[in-house]
């Protein structure tokens, strides 16, 4: 009867729409600016989708695309991991370019021919000695003629370098890059092929440390000697992958800071994030009082629908404290009337087990078409509900 009686009472607030959610309905008010840098119109709005994002620089009729477009996409494999390492990377930034005063636009320094060259392999060096070049920053080897004892001695560490760029408007119509973040990802395992065979290195966290903080030195050096990021403050982040396979994205790991002026990373800052999936053994032996949760809230919805086909969950944790739970619910419908009911559902087991101290998201899905959104952020009693028509 508990349950019933809820359902009742969420009818009344359920949206149904056609249209994607409406995050702010403030009339947006847009400024023109140059962007100095490139000389290009730009258009800077007056509102943010929240106070905790980032105004977007635009161009006239878009946002503004990467220099590098492309790079991310093509080297990493799992899709989340790409999600995780550009949004991360935003979060991270806000210590020193906060929302509040810096404007975003993805990275329009380091192109994707420079960042190509630097995800490549290093050139032997002649002579013993250092080659003053920009090459590639994974180990020198001729991947042709090497051995699969040479691939384990030399692996690829490095995968993937973003570059995120934080603007502050100067005079009425100037905004002027006062801030670089760079991301560094690093790979957790590396796949190489040997005379048509597959194998595979595994990398610690403390190697890819190790091997990270190095490549952001570098990489530090590389960027002073460019005339527009000779004297811009940048923040480095170093991110370990996930498998391919996995059903949650991986993790930063540390972080760093350079002034205008600083030629080196004098110290790192640990960043203790993870996210983890529900339901799993990890999951119940880490956070057993989560898991318990989780796997009440899963029984709850197979026991209201005989055609529910499965359902997991990440929780993303910094500190070991929860912050957010994504849950994907994947079931097939066979009517609008089942959706709206069902997630009217679902909508009151949120409300009555899920704590408010942190941020809840459940997406449900009949094969791979949206049906519904319930999204809750921390500290808020009513969750917001979305279905899709």
């Amino acid at each position: 009867m508990r349950k019933w009686h809820a359902l009742i009472i969420i009818s009344s607030v359920l949206i149904v729409s056609a249209c994607t959610p409406v995050f702010d309905n403030r009339e947006e008010v847009i400024q023109e600016t140059k962007d100095e840098t490139n000389n290009q119109s730009a258009i800077v709005p007056n509102y943010s989708i929240s106070d905790e994002n980032y105004r977007m620089i635009l161009t006239e009729s878009s946002p503004k695309v990467s220099s590098a477009r492309g790079v991310t996409t093509n080297q990493m494999g799992n899709r989340m991991d790409i999600d995780e390492f550009e949004s991360g990377l935003r979060r991270h930034s806000k210590e020193h370019f906060s929302p509040e005063k810096y404007f975003f636009q993805p990275g329009q320094y380091l192109g994707h021919e420079t960042l190509m060259e630097w995800l490549g392999r290093g050139e032997p060096a002649e002579d013993d000695e250092e080659k003053d070049t920009e090459g590639g920053l994974n180990p020198a080897l001729d991947e042709n003629e090497a051995s699969e004892e040479d691939f384990r001695e030399h692996p690829r560490f490095i995968s993937n370098i973003v570059e995120q760029d934080y603007l502050v408007k100067k005079d009425e119509n100037v905004v002027e890059l006062e801030g670089v973040t760079i991301g560094i990802s690093l790979r957790t395992v590396y796949n190489f092929t040997v005379e048509g065979r597959n194998y595979s290195e595994d990398h610690s966290t403390e190697e890819l440390l190790q091997k990270g903080k190095e490549y952001a030195d570098e990489i530090l050096k590389r960027i002073r000697k460019r005339e527009e990021l000779k004297d811009v403050p940048v923040v480095f982040a170093l991110y370990e992958e996930e498998e391919a396979s996995s059903k949650v994205p991986g993790k930063f790991l540390s972080k760093a800071y350079a002034e205008g002026s600083d030629t080196a990373l004098n110290g790192w800052d640990a960043i203790n994030e993870e996210h983890i999936l529900f339901p799993s053994d990890e999951a119940e032996e880490r956070h057993f009082d989560d898991s318990q949760i989780f796997s009440d809230f899963r029984k709850e919805v197979s026991d209201y629908f005989p055609n529910f086909v499965g359902m997991i969950g990440n929780g993303f944790y910094v500190n070991d404290e929860l912050q957010h739970v994504s849950i994907e619910i994947p079931i097939q419908f066979q009517s609008e009337s089942e959706v709206v009911g069902f997630t009217q559902y679902v909508y009151s087991l949120v409300n009555e087990m899920f704590s408010e101290h942190y941020g809840v998201q459940v997406k449900i899905h009949n094969m791979d078409e949206p049906e519904s959104l319930i999204v809750r952020k921390p500290g808020e009693q009513e969750p917001f509900v979305h279905v899709y028509e």
